[in-house]
């Protein structure tokens, strides 16, 4: 997503561990990790649209 003043936001550090800190199988979390950066790279965005889920 953008700002407001044209400056893309970047994805923080703190983000990516809170997301893969959920109650899902270890298993599911790396499937979502690669979907979701699959669909960031896909749109070239820095969102996949999935807030809270890993990798986005």
């Amino acid at each position: 997503m953008e700002a407001h003043e044209g400056k893309k936001r970047r994805p923080s550090i703190r983000a990516f561990f809170t997301n893969l800190s959920g109650a899902v199988s270890f298993r599911n979390k790396i499937s979502l990790l690669l979907k979701n950066n699959a669909i960031k790279i896909k749109k070239q965005q820095d969102c996949c649209g999935h807030q809270g889920e890993p990798g986005c």
